[in-house]
């Protein structure tokens, strides 16, 4: 049985590539695996060091908006399954549950139409390289059978990512799609906040997610302002001995449009 599965997941696999004429790669696999399921669309986020992960890959502009998202909120699904290194399954985003353990992500995810998310990481021993998320806009659980044809995709993915040799099935042709030119902007505008705050570029990032969901903005938004020097963050805690900022805002006075706590120059 188990076979037959592997057998069918790699000749799903190969029919996209064949669609477009193309060597197998990872982004055949997420879009078989998606249409295995009926899914409304894939997302992968994946890491070269171990460290954070970052959003690589998406089959549809919806599930690249829901990739960003869960990145700006430094929440979600993909999150907790990176974390806890197993599948994270949730058949309804608007249950109490799901609301009470993602309170910014879930309500985001039911307003643009998904109902269910399955996380599922991609890794093998100890190496930990990624986390495919796939977004459904009809609720319930995966079936017996749907999980244990997700997984041996999962596996599939894998085994292509790790792949080093020409073509575009290797980490470096990941790292350099579609979400490239974002994270590398989200990468220097979080070196820049850094060095404005004195904190570490982990820090950093998570000043300027708490800063876009306080402001109700897009992250990509945010971090245009900061490179356009538009917008400036403060150190932690103020001299004057008042509140300490708790990353929502960042100074004390308001900027123009709807920059509110953010230093404008």
């Amino acid at each position: 049985m188990n076979d037959d599965r592997n057998a069918r997941v790699w000749a799903s696999i190969n029919a996209v590539a064949q669609e477009e004429g193309a060597r197998v790669s990872v982004r055949h696999a997420c879009v078989a695996c998606s249409r295995s399921i009926t899914a409304a669309g894939a997302g992968l986020s994946m890491t070269r060091d171990g460290r954070l992960h970052e959003p690589v890959y998406a089959t549809d502009p919806l599930s690249q908006e829901l990739e960003e998202l869960q990145f700006t909120l430094g929440e979600g699904p993909c999150m907790d399954a990176n974390a806890g290194d197993r599948p994270v399954l949730v058949p309804d985003v608007a249950s109490a549950w799901a609301e009470r353990r993602w309170p910014m992500f879930a309500p985001a995810i039911a307003e643009r139409g998904i109902v269910a998310v399955f996380a599922i990481p991609l890794a093998a021993g100890a190496a930990r390289l990624g986390v495919m998320d796939l977004y459904r806009t009809r609720g319930g659980l995966l079936t017996r059978e749907e999980l244990a044809e997700v997984l041996t995709f999962a596996d599939a993915i894998l085994m292509l990512a790790l792949e080093h040799g020409d073509g575009d099935t290797g980490l470096d042709d990941l790292f350099a799609g579609d979400f490239a030119e974002r994270r590398a902007e989200v990468h220097q505008a979080a070196g820049m906040v850094a060095a404005q705050i004195g904190a570490s570029i982990v820090d950093a990032l998570a000043r300027l997610r708490a800063y876009a969901y306080a402001q109700d903005q897009r992250l990509g938004d945010v971090v245009a302002a900061v490179l356009a020097r538009r917008l400036r963050f403060r150190p932690n805690g103020r001299s004057d001995g008042g509140p300490p900022d708790d990353g929502r805002t960042t100074g004390p006075r308001d900027g123009p449009a709807g920059e509110k706590g953010g230093e404008i120059e």
